[in-house]
């Protein structure tokens, strides 16, 4: 029995060790093979961002805005490209229009995930 219990601690500090080297947050690493039920985190709320639209480029699925800070992406103010998720949103839009919008990072690209113009 105790080397049972020596063998399931050494594989908790050896999976928490896995996890800090891969960057994983400390909470992570608390948890433990006798953890029962899965796992759920609820996400908060993307922030909403007021923009400018700079360019619609339907063909790539894709809108230049200039915006404020991004706080879910530690990003500061400026102007760059975002692929949207739904490309319903790029006749939503025009050149010029205020909006409103989220972002978050989507299979590595940076992606619109709502959009309201006119906020």
């Amino acid at each position: 029995m105790k080397q049972t219990m020596k063998q399931t601690k050494a594989a908790v500090a050896h999976m928490a060790l896995m996890a800090l080297m891969a960057g994983a947050s400390p909470a992570l690493m608390a948890a433990t093979p006798e953890a029962s039920g899965p796992a759920t985190t609820a996400q908060a709320p993307l922030p909403e961002v007021e923009g400018e639209i700079r360019k619609v480029d339907a063909e790539a699925g894709k809108l230049t805005i200039r915006h404020g800070p991004i706080g879910n992406l530690e990003m500061g103010a400026m102007t760059m490209i975002f692929r949207v998720k739904d490309p319903a949103m790029l006749t939503q839009v025009q050149a010029g229009d205020k909006v409103r919008f989220t972002v978050d990072r989507i299979d590595g690209l940076l992606t619109v995930t709502s959009l309201a113009v006119g906020q």
